[in-house]
């Protein structure tokens, strides 16, 4: 499944993973850089899940007043 087709729980969930393993430190830097890489594109994908879940919360709130 392609970064931007995973849950937002997914996302995070991996990117937690990503995180344990960098914080170990006991991989060669290019595979760290490959790990750091997808965490990178995660994180994005995270915030652009939040940011829709807000505007859509918004959209709501409005809709009721």
């Amino acid at each position: 499944m392609a970064e931007n087709e995973l849950s937002f729980e997914r996302s995070l969930a991996r990117l937690d993973e990503i995180v344990r393993h960098l914080e170990k430190g006991d991989m060669p830097l290019s595979d760290s850089l490959t790990l750091f890489e997808e965490g990178t594109a995660l994180l994005k994908r995270c915030s652009l899940l939040l940011d829709e879940a807000e505007q859509t919360v918004v959209k709501l709130k409005k809709g009721e007043e």
